[in-house]
């Protein structure tokens, strides 16, 4: 990558885009050798807020019996209202363009207050029923209140959480649980409720770019609608009406693919890549099994690993001329 970016600095000086002091001076800075601990000191935030809720947790259960319900509930509530108050007093207030806290860890203590949030609702209705049979309501809510927060205080955690809150109320597990137990696999209504979503968050992406509201928050909207009209797709393969969701993942592929490059998202284009790659491979099993190729069997096992070598070939391909792409828009 340094040698790239060499190259490229000297390409705009040979195309006198540059003078020859900026380009001592690029090179002055990059010999500096000066690097970040942004990611880093984000990762141990995030541990900090996880290791603080977790702590909670942990101190509810050792110490139910002689607190008392509704003492873990105030201290919750408490502990809940006082990050809130904080993040109203420091926020800059709602802006449909990116704005940011003047202090990051404020970003953390409205992370923090969500996620109380989650866990005194949660208790509420697990311990008093507040809702009634209305469990959906003690999901809702806080996806309501989390999508509030994220469009107030723009915070891209706290959308995610709002996201999966929503697809939770609709009918979607996403915890490892299921996954393990393959609940979200028995079920098609479910499938096609995540499809819905995922479209559903497409179109309101598309149409907050439009508008501008909020435009840095497309790529999480887009990362949740990829995966979950992909993986539901993919799950609906083996219907009778299969053709239908390969028609409509090979449509997502091909849309999320070039998003990938108008936003330069990495994750859209791998996983994109590698939806249509499961979608295509399925096809061609479900074709291989409806012709009879007991005359060419021979043939089919010296072709198989050739597909899959040649399939690899062709996604490193890809990746490289993806790389190239993002670097000369990078440097435009």
């Amino acid at each position: 990558m340094n040698r790239f970016q060499e190259q490229k600095t000297q390409e705009l000086f040979d195309q006198n885009v540059i003078t020859a002091t900026q380009l001592t001076q690029v090179k002055a800075y990059r010999n500096l050798g000066i690097f970040s601990l942004h990611t880093e000191l984000k990762l141990f935030l995030y541990l900090s807020i996880i290791s603080f809720t977790t702590g909670i947790g942990i101190l509810i259960y050792q110490n139910i019996d002689t607190i008392g319900h509704v003492v873990i509930l105030a201290i919750i509530l408490a502990g809940t209202v006082v990050c809130y108050y904080l993040s109203f007093k420091k926020a800059n207030g709602f802006r449909k363009e990116e704005t940011n806290f003047e202090d990051p860890i404020y970003d953390y203590i409205i992370l923090t207050a969500l996620l109380l949030t989650c866990v005194f609702i949660g208790y509420l209705q697990f311990q008093y029923t507040a809702f009634g049979t209305h469990y959906g309501l003690a999901t809702l809510i806080p996806t309501i209140i989390g999508l509030f927060c994220a469009y107030y205080f723009d915070n891209k955690s706290i959308l995610s959480i709002a996201i999966t809150g929503l697809a939770a109320y609709i009918g979607l597990s996403v915890s490892p649980q299921t996954l393990l137990n393959n609940d979200f696999y028995d079920s098609n209504t479910l499938s096609y409720s995540a499809i819905g979503l995922g479209m559903a968050l497409i179109l309101w992406a598309i149409y907050s770019n439009q508008i501008g509201l909020k435009k840095h928050f497309t790529l999480v909207y887009l990362t949740f609608g990829l995966h979950l009209i992909g993986i539901s797709c993919i799950n609906n393969l083996s219907q009778p009406f299969w053709f239908v969701f390969f028609i409509i993942l090979a449509s997502s592929s091909i849309y999320f693919y070039k998003a990938s490059y108008q936003f330069q998202a990495v994750s859209l284009f791998i996983f994109s890549i590698i939806y249509a790659y499961i979608g295509v491979t399925i096809l061609i099993i479900k074709i291989v099994s409806a012709i009879d190729f007991s005359d060419f069997i021979s043939l089919f096992f010296f072709v198989v690993p050739l597909y899959f070598i040649g399939s690899i070939i062709f996604f490193i391909k890809l990746v490289k001329q993806f790389n190239i792409q993002k670097n000369n828009d990078s440097l435009r």
